[in-house]
């Protein structure tokens, strides 16, 4: 299968994804999660910006949701986060040369503002207590939660209003476990770059964005076989 087309369209939401080459460690002090955070804080700068609506920092990999601004360019904003965050890793870690930090591009898909995009956020923001590294989602430092709760953090200023109103009961359903059915519509988002929302809508922007490869089915075609008499 070949790689989607990056096309980024203006107002549209999108999860971005990256994480570290052979799933290594890519944080591990509060020294490695800060120095990510002043990287991004710097790219938010950047008049071809995304806004920020969502993020968590993992152990290993990041998610982050944002918002594409009218001059955004979602490979070349990317790129610039994630070379600068690897320069600056290699030069701390006095590891230059010793190969690549990341496993590759980043992985991304869009998202539908409505229902889809708060499921998103859950589970974005849910992120650590799914892995067991907090007993509460709101604990882990290191995410948009943590940050709209405690505005102790360089990103608090770019975190900007979502498209959709979070619901007052945001924190106890953020601790609450993501249906089934909605949780594998997110994982399959995040493995193959589907568009995540209403099936309508789904094809409506993966022919405009050049996504409809992502919809096909894996593996090679079958072939019928043809059987004589």
């Amino acid at each position: 299968m070949g790689r989607p087309l990056r096309v980024t369209e203006s107002g549209l939401v999108y999860h971005v994804l990256n994480r570290r080459v052979m799933r290594l460690p890519l944080f591990q002090k509060d020294a490695d999660y800060l120095a990510f955070e002043r990287v991004l804080s710097e790219s938010l700068k950047h008049v071809a910006a995304p806004e920020l609506l969502a993020w968590c920092l993992m152990p290993n990999h990041w998610h982050l949701v944002v918002r594409a601004g009218r001059r955004t360019n979602l490979s070349t904003w990317m790129q610039w986060v994630t070379v600068t965050h690897a320069h600056r890793w290699h030069a701390h870690t006095h590891t230059a040369g010793e190969g690549p930090l990341y496993q590759g591009r980043f992985k991304s898909f869009p998202v539908q503002e409505d229902g889809h995009f708060l499921t998103l956020c859950r589970y974005v923001e849910a992120n650590a207590r799914r892995a067991k590294l907090v007993k509460r989602a709101e604990a882990w430092r290191w995410g948009s939660l943590w940050v709209r709760r405690n505005r102790r953090s360089e990103l608090a200023k770019w975190l900007r209003p979502w498209p959709v109103d979070r619901p007052r009961n945001w924190l106890a359903d953020v601790n609450r476990p993501i249906d089934e059915q909605a949780s594998q519509q997110v994982r399959q988002a995040l493995d193959r770059g589907v568009p995540l929302g209403e099936l309508r809508w789904i094809a409506r922007i993966s022919a405009r964005l050049g996504l409809d490869i992502t919809l096909r089915p894996r593996g090679r075609p079958r072939k019928d076989r043809q059987h004589s008499s």
